[in-house]
């Protein structure tokens, strides 16, 4: 198992200089320690966690896969090794565990309401992660059930609000097209005739950002009306959360873009016991 460049820092930002708990009071005794759920709902992270304790020296047994539904008391992970390297790894490992089970437990609970009111919707994340931790909170959405969009500003191109006020719909969009054949262009735009004019200029994708139930319906007949609908995929961002997703969905969109899949989540609860 390969060790991803982005764990190994979490560890030693956690023990700079060694474990001086442990390292004084623990003789060097081999012990099994086991991770239990203490919540209903989405693993993940269990992958990460176990590279992290096998790197340092431990044998980890998984008794569920990322991906899975949990529930409370479900054991996760079983880990034999040195109790001082158990201990040592410990609190990183449930905080990877936490952080992507509930990012995954809530894309999970998303892409159910949307998939209801329209399964051809889709639920993505955004650029809204913790630094250092995209990689991660991206997998995590992806266990979930979710779409993670673009994982960096170097991997796809959305036009934005900021970019139009420099450079003209039509020109950024002309521009971006004749830079790559390979990748989708994305614009976000504010009003109807600038979806209509965006379609046109060939547009892949374009995001409806912080519209109104009402503006969203007028956008998309406007698409209709022009005969463009087919020909962009309409993507729907801003003020939407969990009470009002599914009254979204069903307004005809193709994706649901959510920063709060990332930037507000409730951890997922875990606990590692030593095993007497």
């Amino acid at each position: 198992m390969l060790m991803p460049d982005y764990l190994l820092p979490f560890i030693r930002e956690d023990v700079p200089s060694g474990d001086v708990t442990s390292d004084t009071i623990l003789p060097d005794i081999s012990c099994r320690a086991v991770i239990w759920a203490e919540d209903d709902g989405v693993i993940a992270g269990l992958e990460e966690a176990a590279t992290l304790f096998s790197y340092y020296g431990a044998t980890v047994t998984a008794h569920v896969r990322d991906g899975e539904a949990v529930r409370n008391r479900m054991r996760l992970l079983s880990i034999d090794g040195n109790a001082k390297t158990i201990l040592l790894v410990e609190r990183t490992a449930l905080n990877i565990i936490g952080r992507m089970s509930g990012i995954a437990t809530q894309t999970r609970k998303m892409v159910d309401i949307v998939t209801t009111a329209n399964p051809r919707c889709r639920v993505a994340g955004t650029r809204k992660t913790s630094p250092g931790c995209r990689a991660l909170d991206k997998k995590a959405i992806s266990l979930g059930g979710g779409d993670p969009h673009r994982s960096n500003l170097s991997d796809g191109i959305l036009i934005k609000d900021n970019h139009l006020l420099l450079v003209p719909l039509s020109e950024a969009i002309r521009l971006a097209k004749r830079a790559t054949a390979y990748r989708k262009i994305e614009i976000e735009i504010e009003t109807p005739g600038d979806a209509v004019d965006a379609a046109r200029e060939g547009a892949d994708i374009i995001m409806l950002d912080n519209m109104t139930p009402d503006q969203i319906r007028e956008t998309i007949s406007a698409l209709i009306r022009g005969g463009l609908r087919e020909n962009v995929a309409v993507e729907l961002s801003g003020g939407i959360d969990e009470q009002n997703i599914g009254m979204y969905a069903g307004l005809g969109a193709d994706m649901i873009s959510l920063g709060a899949l990332t930037h507000s989540i409730r951890n997922f609860s875990v606990n590692l016991e030593i095993v007497p």
